[in-house]
């Protein structure tokens, strides 16, 4: 299949759009400012990137405007595209979390599961998933499209369903979580003839493959040490037990180098256990990318 060699990506605007951006860059695809915000400028020139709020982004895709995109799962079920979901991308705005839509009600109402709204209004941006929930559940309740602000109708209708990563803004509103509606992680989707593409396809999957490598990347280090062969059984039973460390010889025929990959938060501790266990120039560093 002859291709026009330029892949299509749509990027996540809004609250996730610096976190991709900061993503892309651990990944090494640089994104810049551009005269036209919509429109970043990217170090790849087979990738022509664009903004778009990921409420659009699965029609946009499946519609074939764009290649490829960056969207949550609830948006994909919400407007049931017909996509192809290449990986998912365990990214959000605030942490690696999941995030959820919760069924929420204010702390003084007297509701304390779903079926005690039967009958009632529900206000929510993602209408059809609520819609089916409930169906679900064989309730029947009014669900009304929320414009924003939907923590404020809380008090004005029966519950919400609003997105939530911490939890924090409900609590700040008083509100109080009855269930969890679905349960959304970022994915990187792609159109079936842009998937069929050999040229696309590929630039997709390299596309995949240094986004997860960058996430998986997150909240480590390398550390590397030089040990005398004698103490070697002490510093392996130091390191963690679930790590296997690369172990190397050295021209010094007494020495051998280890290398291992770390969690960030371990290295303060570990690093000093390891230096009265025996191990002699030790270095960490950072990493940006971690390709299982």
């Amino acid at each position: 299949m002859t291709s026009e060699r330029i892949l299509k990506l749509g990027l996540p605007a809004g609250s996730l759009q610096k976190a991709t951006v900061e993503l892309f860059d651990r990944a090494g695809l640089h994104l810049g400012e551009s005269k036209r915000s919509y429109w970043p400028t990217i170090d790849d020139e087979e990738i022509q990137a664009v903004y778009l709020r990921a409420q659009e982004m699965g029609r946009y895709v499946g519609d074939g405007v764009l290649d490829a995109g960056i969207t949550g799962l609830d948006w994909i079920k919400e407007n049931g595209c017909d996509v192809v979901e290449v990986c998912e991308l365990p990214y959000s705005k605030e942490t690696s979390n999941p995030t959820k839509w919760v069924l929420a009600v204010p702390n003084e109402s007297p509701v304390t599961r779903p079926e005690e709204l039967e009958g009632g209004i529900v206000a929510t941006e993602l209408i059809g998933v609520t819609k089916r929930y409930f169906q679900d559940k064989n309730l029947h309740v009014k669900v009304e499209f929320s414009w924003g602000a939907t923590e404020v109708k809380a008090r004005l209708v029966n519950a919400i369903v609003e997105l939530t990563e911490t939890g924090t803004s409900l609590r700040a509103n008083n509100l109080r979580i009855l269930d969890t509606v679905i349960v959304s992680t970022t994915r990187l989707i792609a159109n079936k003839a842009a998937w069929r593409d050999s040229f696309k396809r590929e630039k997709i999957e390299n596309l995949s493959i240094l986004l997860q490598a960058a996430i998986a990347a997150r909240g480590k280090v390398g550390l590397k040490m030089n040990v005398r062969r004698t103490d070697l059984d002490a510093i392996l039973k130091t390191l963690p037990a679930e790590k296997s460390p690369t172990i190397s010889g050295l021209a010094d025929s007494e020495y051998v180098a280890i290398e291992v990959i770390i969690d960030d938060h371990v290295e303060r501790s570990l690093v000093p256990a390891l230096k009265r266990a025996g191990a002699s120039g030790i270095i960490t560093y950072p990493l940006n990318k971690v390709i299982h």
